[in-house]
């Protein structure tokens, strides 16, 4: 179940998906299957081949890509989501779900 995004947020990511960039949506998030995890970043893009090379660029694998038409994403949570939201300079995300070390 995801919450704490606006439906403005949401179509603001659909949007740049669909255009095949990579856009990043950061929610809060539970999952019985992740205890302990309370957020998950999507990483989405339509273009699949833009998207695979980006996770290979950060080192993960692209094998765990969601390729759900039309917005296939990767998901990104814990340390790897913080690290990653660090590196893109999306300290709005960082801040705003207290993802902060």
């Amino acid at each position: 179940m995801a919450f704490g995004i606006t439906r403005d947020e949401l179509n603001r990511w659909k949007d740049a998906v669909s255009r095949g960039e990579i856009a990043f949506l950061t929610h809060y998030w539970l999952d019985s299957r992740f205890p302990g995890i309370r957020t998950v970043t999507k990483v989405g893009c339509a273009d699949l081949e833009r998207l695979a090379a980006w996770c290979k660029a950060r080192g993960l694998d692209p094998r765990y890509i969601h390729n759900r038409p039309p917005f296939p994403h990767f998901d990104l949570m814990g340390r790897r989501q913080a690290s990653i939201l660090r590196e893109e300079q999306l300290f709005d995300h960082l801040a705003r779900f207290r993802l902060e070390d």
